[in-house]
């Protein structure tokens, strides 16, 4: 792959042994796109020959709006916008997840409301499907609810999380933690994974109040007397 980025080369090696030789073959010059959600896992020679790098972030609703109401025109459904945007704002800031609500919404609606797709509509739908007014599931609430309930929230270490759910570490870490990182319910801690006040708010609990911090005895501290 190295020298079809670099030269637009691809070299093939006839036979082996002694009689091998390796035959060069020119190809046309192209564009190469790549993507991943995992980028410290990709070597950092192929990295670093992309000519260009981005990060990209979770979409805006507007943008989210867009590109479901798209999604709507093509798939032949009939979405009204007070109905995109409640899909929108549920949707995780990505936009696999808006048009995956979108199908799902869509089967709700042809058997309850003849396949229009209004706000309330989609609110029954995705409140059906267990997807709260922020785009929490049942499993994001579930690992809220064991951080919360068997470790007192937090701190607690992702294999200690992912053991209790029965859960993989990559699924928690791949799909359930980067949202609520993001929204700030659970910070990601050299201790493990903390539950915040919000967390504990959106799930109707009181938070406990925290320990303040106390200085070691032992430890100099540059404090005026």
């Amino acid at each position: 792959l190295y020298p079809a980025m670099e030269d637009f080369r691809i070299d093939f090696v006839v036979d082996k042994g002694p009689y091998a030789k390796t035959i060069g073959l020119q190809i046309m010059p192209f564009t190469l796109v790549g993507a991943t959600t995992r980028t410290g896992l990709v070597a950092p020679p192929l990295r670093d020959r992309f000519g260009i790098y981005h990060h990209v972030g979770f979409y805006e609703v507007a943008d989210l709006v867009t590109i479901v109401q798209r999604s709507a025109k093509i798939l032949g459904i009939d979405l009204r916008a007070e109905g995109a945007e409640v899909l929108a704002r549920r949707a995780r800031g990505t936009p696999r997840v808006v048009n995956r609500l979108l199908r799902r919404v869509r089967d709700y609606a042809q058997v309850v409301a003849d396949g229009v797709i209004t706000r309330e509509v989609a609110e029954q739908g995705l409140n059906a499907m267990g997807v709260d007014h922020l785009g929490l599931d049942e499993l994001d609430r579930k690992y809220l609810r064991a951080l919360i309930d068997f470790y007192g929230g937090g701190p607690a270490g992702i294999n200690a999380i992912a053991a209790s759910l029965g859960e993989d570490q990559g699924t928690l870490e791949d799909v359930v933690e980067p949202y609520l990182l993001k929204i700030g319910f659970v910070l990601r801690t050299p201790r493990g994974r903390e539950a915040t006040p919000r967390a504990y708010a959106h799930l109707g609990l009181k938070a406990p109040r925290r320990k303040p911090y106390e200085a070691q005895e032992n430890l100099p501290l540059d404090v005026d007397e």
